[in-house]
């Protein structure tokens, strides 16, 4: 009998804590489904936006503000930055399965992705492969501008998909 009375009593101070938890899955599912998912593809999306950056003008950068490079070894057409290359310049992966996307002045026509020798796909603009720098510590640096590393020249991209040598 003390048994059952005991049980009973912790029935009893459990069924709010259950319904608290049913009513808080209730609440945080009731957004509808799809525009859960068109948010989250909309900020997926954006593979390559554009920061001013003084004395380059604007150039193009990821969704984490940081600057995007171009290899001249790479002459518009493949990925050829690899192995320990691709170490110090990370290329801009895309993970996603349809076209990536373009932000701020970037112009979405010139987006698209190559294959990466080293699996998955890579950003492209204008059909140069994108690149980040290891060198670059923050959101706005361009400490690869101009350096020939690696094997080759690498420059930052402007919006109209031209080369900033300077």
């Amino acid at each position: 009998m003390i048994l059952r009375s005991n049980l009973t009593r912790c029935r009893v101070r459990l069924l709010p804590v259950a319904l608290l938890a049913v009513l808080g899955f209730v609440v945080a599912s009731s957004a509808p489904a799809s525009s859960l998912a068109g948010a989250k593809r909309a900020t997926s999306s954006i593979a390559v936006k554009t920061r001013a950056l003084p004395g380059l003008g604007t150039v193009l950068v990821n969704s984490k503000g940081r600057t995007l490079y171009v290899f001249m070894h790479d002459k518009q057409r493949h990925v050829t930055c690899t192995g320990s290359c691709a170490s110090f310049w990370p290329p801009l992966k895309w993970k996603g399965s349809g076209k990536p996307a373009a932000g701020g002045s970037a112009k979405s026509k010139l987006v698209a992705w190559d294959k990466d020798p080293a699996g998955g796909k890579v950003v492209t603009y204008n059909r140069w492969p994108l690149y980040t720098y290891a060198g670059d510590s923050a959101a706005g640096d361009a400490n690869g501008q101009g350096l020939n590393l690696n094997g080759g020249k690498w420059f930052v991209i402007s919006a109209k998909g031209t080369l900033v040598k300077h």
